[in-house]
């Protein structure tokens, strides 16, 4: 399956995305993960039969989409809404089209805010490593109780200033550890060999990430709690604090449950129990100094929040299953191709053998 480039104009910005396939083909949307673009998705669309249409957008910010800004007090809302539009863009799907959503880390909570906001549009989830519906950071427990009253520790503050500066200028250098380059074959994957000549591929897409206060990371704000920062108004990781991206009561609620497949790799360091991008597991390894300790600043059980949150949606009537591919990490659909396509082709309701 090959993909090709529109541009569109949907929910006020311009909008860069891949297409493939025919336009009546079985409608599967495709949401990338933060620092990335769509592109992250072409070494999986070989996979696929042509029997699917797929739709692949650039998030604002990111690949070619429009570098526009991310209010984060609407946690991930303006990702989704943008999403949400391209539904009815006429060319990219049939109309009325319900696709299968297969959403990857952040695009994962791109895609249960668009399932809360639009239930009659969604067919089916596939979150591929997706954040905590209690957001990313700051929360002590499978409830997403709170760490401290403004969640320290969430948001922009936490980035590397480094890795965003190698961001901002193109670096696609190895030598230094913060290094993009390095960031992909060691956060992203748990084998870099997995990469192969898709490398250079992932780390152009990685580079589009636009940077600054609107983008990636965004603001941050100096909070009386360890590490004393805290989540600001603006930009991406922002967006993914739990101030301000808390989807599990909704999303247990919502009207119409489709069938949900988590995938995850048992090796994934960013989304995890033991996350190497939360300050608080980071505090307990002595990396960040002055942690306060597990009974006041516990890392963030990521793995069984999303569990007992998919729990709650199965027993409220939805149905999910839970795929856990061992030795891999971040990113199944590059790791494990053959078995996460798999998995969509049977949520999809195609025939592996297509």
């Amino acid at each position: 399956m090959r993909s090709e480039q529109h541009i569109v104009q949907a929910n006020g910005i311009t909008q860069a995305v891949r297409v493939a396939g025919p336009p009546d083909g079985v409608p599967v949307l495709l949401v990338h993960g933060n620092v990335s673009s769509s592109a992250f998705w072409e070494p999986m669309l070989s996979r696929l039969p042509d029997t699917l249409r797929v739709v692949a957008p650039d998030l604002r910010g990111y690949g070619d989409s429009e570098t526009a800004p991310v209010d984060a007090t609407r946690g991930l809302n303006d990702f989704a809404d943008d999403v949400a539009a391209l539904l009815d863009v006429p060319g990219l799907f049939v109309p009325g089209a319900r696709p299968v959503v297969v959403a990857h880390s952040l695009g994962g909570g791109v895609a249960m805010r668009l399932l809360v906001d639009h239930p009659d549009r969604v067919a089916g989830l596939l979150l591929e490593a997706p954040v905590s519906p209690y957001g990313f950071g700051g929360t002590r427990d499978l409830d997403g109780t709170p760490t401290t009253p403004d969640f320290a520790g969430t948001g922009a503050g936490g980035a590397n200033p480094d890795f965003v500066a190698r961001l901002a200028a193109q670096d696609r250098g190895e030598e230094a550890p913060t290094s993009p380059r390095n960031v992909l074959r060691t956060a992203y994957v748990a084998d870099p060999a997995s990469l192969g000549e898709d490398e250079e591929l992932l780390l152009g897409s990685m580079l589009t990430t636009a940077t600054g206060d609107d983008n990636y990371p965004g603001t941050s704000v100096v909070s009386p709690h360890w590490p004393g920062t805290a989540a600001g108004e603006r930009g991406v990781l922002n967006a993914l604090a739990p101030a301000w991206f808390r989807i599990a009561d909704e999303l247990v609620a919502v009207s119409a449950k489709p069938p949900v497949t988590w995938v995850r790799g048992d090796a994934d360091v960013i989304v995890s129990d033991t996350s190497l991008f939360d300050l608080a597991y980071l505090g307990s390894l002595g990396v960040v100094p002055g942690w306060p300790g597990a009974v006041d600043c516990p890392p963030q059980p990521m793995i069984g929040q999303t569990r007992a949150v998919l729990d709650r949606y199965a027993a409220a009537g939805g149905t999910y299953r839970e795929v856990v591919l061992p030795d891999c990490g971040h990113s199944p659909h590059l790791e494990r191709p053959a078995e996460f396509v798999a998995e969509l082709l049977a949520l999809v309701g195609v025939p592996t053998t297509a």
